[in-house]
This record gives C-alpha cells, sequence and structure tokens, in this order.
C-alpha cells in the first residue's frame, strides 16, 4: 500500500492515527478499514449509508463474495449503480480491449449530468473533462467529495493542484485511479463518506464538490459542511455545486413529484437563502454564483459533444451566466449554483 495513505488518513470516528496490518487500516480503537487493491475502503459501517452502492463496497470490501458479478470481478460491477443491461455492454466492452476510454466510464457517463451524457454511453471517445472555477495553482491540495470517475479531481490536477478524490462507491473509485493513471496525474483516492471525512484537521486549502450534496437529506448536508470546515486550513476555500429550487428545470422536476419531499438519492432543491445561511453557519462567509442555466450540469467544455438542442442550451446558458454577473437578480433563476466559502482564520474568528 502507498505510504501516503498511512500519512493522511485518520480514522474517519474518532481522528487518530491508524496502523496497516492484515490488509486492513486499524484504529487505536481496533476498527479495521479493508485495504482494497490498494485503496482503503474508509466507510463507517455504524452508519446508516447514504446510498446503496456504499453498502456493496463494503461488503466487497469485507470480503463477501455472495455479492461479486462474476463477469468482471476487477471492476467492481455491483458498486457501480448501473443497469444490468449497461453493465454486459460494459464487459463486452473491456473484453474487446480496442478502446481509448475507461469501459466503466463509458458506460457510467450515463449518470454523470442527469440526461445531458446519455447518448454518450457505450461510445465515449474522450474523457469529458470541465473547467474548475477555481484559480491556477502551485501545489496547494484540494479535496474533490463524492468524484466518482475522477473528472474534477482530473481538471484540478491539470489546474496545478494537488488531489485527493473520496466516492463511496470502489468500483468508481477503481475507474478513477485507472483513468489518473492513464493521463499521468499524480491524485489519490479514498473509498469514503462526505459525512465522515478520514483526514486531520486543517488538512486541505481547497475543497469542491459538484453535484453529490444535492442528493443528501438537508440533515446530512449540515453534516458535510461541518466536516469542510473541519478538513480545511484557516483562510481555506470551499467550492460547492447545489441545485437552485427557483430555476425552470429544478420546477419542472419539482412539480413532477408534485412537490413532495424528497426521498432516497432524489435530488433536494434548496432556496439560496437557505444556502447562503447553512454555508455561512457551517463553514464560513459565503458567496453564490450561477453555474448554469437548464439543467445541472451543462458545461461549455462538453459542447462539442452535444446534440444540437443541448448546444443551444450551453450557448443560452452561457449567455445568462455571464449576464447575471452583472444583474443579480438573475442568478435568483439559474438552475445550478456554485457557493464559494472561506474558513475564517483564528484572527477573524
Amino acid at each position: 500500500m502507498d505510504p501516503w495513505y498511512l500519512d493522511n488518513l485518520v480514522c474517519p470516528l474518532d481522528g487518530l492515527p491508524l496502523s496497516y496490518r492484515d490488509a486492513s487500516l486499524v484504529s487505536q480503537a481496533g476498527r479495521k478499514y479493508p485495504v482494497v487493491d490498494g485503496v482503503p475502503v474508509m466507510l463507517v459501517t455504524e452508519a446508516e449509508q447514504t446510498i446503496g452502492v456504499a453498502n456493496s463496497s463494503l461488503a466487497r470490501a469485507r470480503g463477501d463474495s455472495s455479492g461479486i458479478d462474476g463477469r468482471a470481478p476487477n471492476l467492481y460491477l455491483e458498486s457501480l449503480g448501473i443497469s444490468d443491461a449497461e453493465k454486459e455492454g460494459l464487459v463486452q466492452l473491456a473484453r474487446n480491449g480496442r478502446s481509448g476510454i475507461d469501459p466503466v466510464v463509458a458506460y457510467m457517463i450515463g449518470a454523470t449530468s442527469g440526461l445531458t451524457y446519455k447518448h454518450l454511453i457505450g461510445t465515449l471517445k474522450e474523457y469529458p473533462i470541465p473547467e474548475l472555477r477555481l484559480p491556477d495553482s502551485e501545489g496547494a491540495l484540494l479535496l474533490d467529495l463524492g468524484c466518482n470517475w475522477g473528472r474534477w479531481s482530473i481538471a484540478a490536477a491539470r489546474k496545478g493542484y494537488r488531489v485527493t478524490g473520496i466516492d463511496p462507491s470502489v468500483g468508481a473509485i477503481m475507474a478513477a485511479r485507472r483513468v489518473a493513471r492513464q493521463l499521468d496525474l499524480p491524485i489519490k483516492y479514498v473509498v469514503a463518506d462526505a459525512r465522515y471525512l478520514p483526514f486531520k484537521d486543517t488538512s486541505f486549502g481547497f475543497v469542491f464538490s459538484y453535484s453529490v450534496l444535492q442528493h443528501l437529506s438537508k440533515a446530512n448536508v449540515i453534516t458535510v459542511l461541518s466536516q469542510i470546515r473541519r478538513v480545511l486550513r484557516p483562510d481555506g476555500m470551499s467550492l460547492i455545486q447545489m441545485p437552485n429550487w427557483l430555476g425552470v428545470r429544478c420546477l419542472y422536476h419539482q412539480a413532477r413529484r408534485n412537490f413532495r419531499e424528497a426521498r432516497n438519492f432524489e435530488v433536494r432543491y434548496w432556496s439560496l437563502r437557505a444556502l447562503k445561511r447553512a454555508f455561512e453557519e457551517n463553514i464560513g462567509p459565503s458567496d453564490i454564483s450561477v453555474d448554469c442555466y437548464f439543467g445541472l450540469g451543462l458545461q461549455k467544455s462538453d459542447k462539442h459533444l452535444m446534440p444540437p438542442l443541448f448546444r443551444f442550451a450551453i450557448r443560452l446558458s452561457e449567455r445568462l451566466r455571464s449576464i447575471s454577473q452583472n444583474f443579480g437578480t438573475l442568478k435568483s433563476f439559474a438552475d445550478s449554483v456554485y457557493v464559494a466559502s472561506v474558513k475564517p482564520s483564528e484572527r477573524s474568528a
């Protein structure tokens, strides 16, 4: 196992150092966190998991063979959260060995941003790496929460950050590691839960997350925000994407479910006022800016991969985003926003 993990990980429950023995990281209280193919699985067994793939990841890490998908055990299909038909296509793609795209990413791409990428499932020709709206860096430490196959981690690494990505899916993390190696990027990955971050206090200068916290209950979001504050250095910054309940597409999806409370992994919609209050109370001074309109996750960098209707939506979204910088009222109707928060230094706290 890479010694970096022993130097940088702690028990997510008590924050104390870990030792390595019997293919596990072991806490001083005797809790064991299995290491699977060199990757620590730091999920907390005592907690109720927020997504089903976390339970599959835990079972696989413990050596429970009953749930293993035997078609391609090395791809951890049981922890990917895709349909059986998609798993079969993934396996066939992996077997033919002709694609330059990781087979897991080729099929996980459909879950990257709602329906936006579904037309690319199984036919992806390049990794869609978005533009990270953070300044270039010369080695600042950045934590990517809910990194999935690593597209935002890659974006950050290419801007000079030293990146660690976490996700509760062991299959997604293994895919992210393979892609990082393919692209020769020194990104570290850990299977972990954002509510129980296995890192020391004040470990990171930046924390980033995209299309993740929107799936958690509001109580769990508050827990994650407190963890972000804990691992951020004084004056460190978080940049977190969230959905705005007044966005056109957000209103459409809320209407489709008759404005009932979200269940399970459904998106939770927030007002801008509630977002600002939650982030300021739990991290520090916060500003909200527009990510995009007409959906959650439309990226200018992906325009060339999109069909004509989506390309038009992206162009219009970018135009409205530009206008919103001078006309704040327009921000109120964005579908997707970024919340940028700064953890106060001890002097200013």
